[in-house]
């Protein structure tokens, strides 16, 4: 059995300084820690239980199959949060078939990020008798 002690998603972005000021002052992700110096250092994002590093350079684009679900508490409340701060908004809010909210937002590089509101009585959360 493997233990894993933490989490983290690896994103080289083509300009890293882009990438920060999206993730860390528009989604509003809190810094775990930085190394190195100058465009190119490196910045470990807070993603609840987990962590999203951004560092290095990458030439060639991510794949398209690479996506990012972050749980947030009130996707409507965020919808508007994120407009104002001029995030572009690919899909807002809707509430899926399966019962999550999820709204889509891409980051600088086009990595789609589903934001998901898990509602009170949806499965996830609701577990009867415990």
């Amino acid at each position: 059995m493997v233990h894993v002690l933490s989490s983290r998603i690896l994103l080289r972005p083509a300009d890293p300084d882009r990438s920060r000021a999206f993730y860390g002052e528009q989604l509003g992700l809190a810094v775990h820690r930085e190394f190195g110096t100058g465009s190119e250092r490196g910045t470990v994002y807070f993603l609840g239980g987990g962590f999203l590093e951004v560092s290095g350079r990458s030439e060639t684009p991510l794949s398209p199959a690479l996506k990012l679900w972050l749980q947030v508490e009130d996707a409507a409340a965020t919808h508007d949060e994120l407009r104002a701060k001029g995030v572009e908004i690919v899909r807002p809010p809707v509430q899926e078939p399966w019962g999550l909210v999820e709204m889509w937002i891409e980051d600088p590089d086009g990595t789609r990020i589903v934001l998901v509101e898990v509602p009170a009585d949806h499965p996830l959360r609701y577990r009867p008798g415990i």
